[in-house]
């Protein structure tokens, strides 16, 4: 009888330890931890990736290798090591890849990488883009892309803050999560074209990739209010990935998804003209999130100072709310689509 006892308060001891352990894995629900994200830091970050200090930021420049070595600094001081296989933060690419289509004589360069594991398929992975570069200086001018694409690269950064935070409060994804900020796209999507021919992980095992170019401002389309995103390519290859987008928006932050540019017939080809493309080239569902181009598109005046930062921050939502169910749901976007 004792004994019966004992296995009884032990199996009754394990029973609740598991149904703790499921509780605390259940990933349903974002809204805590997007609040993670926060205008304030955001703005801090943009302040210094669009600073003169860092030159315009042009493929392989001093400049960009100093914005380089500040975004990392962010991804330490919030707990985000680089990824499984990689032996520090950088993809390095050299400069007779980056001058091999179009020769601009272009110095080495790198991507920069960020990883969380996922905790039930980490082999699965999620990318999140976003370009670092920009232009440099033209005339003795500093071009800082303040929205090309600071906005983009303080936005994945402050994601992969918000993950590392759900993930030790037992929250982590269930996905592997790769935080990648590629160089050379101003020059011709060379570094999103790197990673996908030269991946660290399987392309196969990537199951969707979310790029954020240009989110801190609005154009004269919406003049009346920034409440709004285009969603450019979402549909082109799956069907669950439009859906996701959709269903996260609706549920979690109601702005307006606009759909103008993501007609295959419409002229800017602004699918084919970011860095996702180079994930859905290789039949990665892939989804491009985007304010539109302004008067200070590729212009001296695109600083902090313009951007709108309750934009920035809202579409910032949006794009942890798509990446978290991507990363949380039991299957992976089907491709159903060619």
């Amino acid at each position: 009888m004792k004994k019966l006892l004992i296995l009884l308060l032990v199996a009754s001891a394990y029973s609740c330890k598991t149904a703790q352990s499921t509780a605390s894995n259940d990933n349903s629900d974002p809204t805590k931890y997007v609040k993670v994200i926060k205008e304030k830091d955001l703005k801090k970050m943009l302040y210094v990736i669009a600073s003169d200090e860092m030159e315009g930021r042009d493929t392989g420049s001093k400049g960009q290798k100093k914005a380089g070595q500040y975004m990392i600094e962010q991804y330490k001081k919030n707990g985000v090591s680089f990824p499984k296989g990689a032996t520090d933060y950088y993809q390095h690419i050299p400069a007779s890849y980056l001058n091999s289509k179009r020769n601009k004589n272009l110095p080495d360069s790198e991507n920069i990488w960020a990883f969380i594991e996922g905790t039930e398929k980490p082999d699965e992975v999620l990318v999140i883009s976003a370009h670092y570069d920009h232009i440099g200086i033209k005339n003795g001018e500093i071009y800082n892309g303040a929205d090309d694409d600071g906005s983009g690269t303080v936005a994945v950064i402050e994601m992969a803050k918000a993950f590392t935070k759900a993930k030790k409060q037992g929250h982590g994804p269930k996905r592997s999560i790769l935080f990648l900020h590629v160089t050379g796209e101003e020059h011709g999507l060379h570094g999103s074209r790197f990673y996908s021919e030269n991946p660290l992980f399987p392309i196969a095992n990537t199951i969707t990739d979310i790029n954020i170019d240009m989110i801190g401002r609005r154009d004269v389309e919406h003049a009346k209010s920034n409440n709004y995103v285009y969603v450019i390519g979402a549909d082109r290859l799956s069907s669950d990935l439009h859906n996701a987008v959709v269903a996260q928006n609706e549920k979690y932050i109601k702005m307006d998804l606009d759909y103008k540019f993501n007609d295959p017939k419409d002229p800017n080809h602004f699918y084919e003209r970011s860095d996702h493309y180079n994930f859905a080239k290789h039949g990665i569902p892939s989804v491009f999130l985007f304010n539109g181009v302004h008067e200070d598109y590729h212009g001296k005046d695109d600083t902090a100072e313009k951007i709108e930062y309750d934009a920035l921050t809202q579409r910032t939502k949006l794009a942890f709310v798509i990446a978290w169910d991507l990363a949380n749901r039991e299957n992976r976007p089907v491709v159903d689509k060619k």
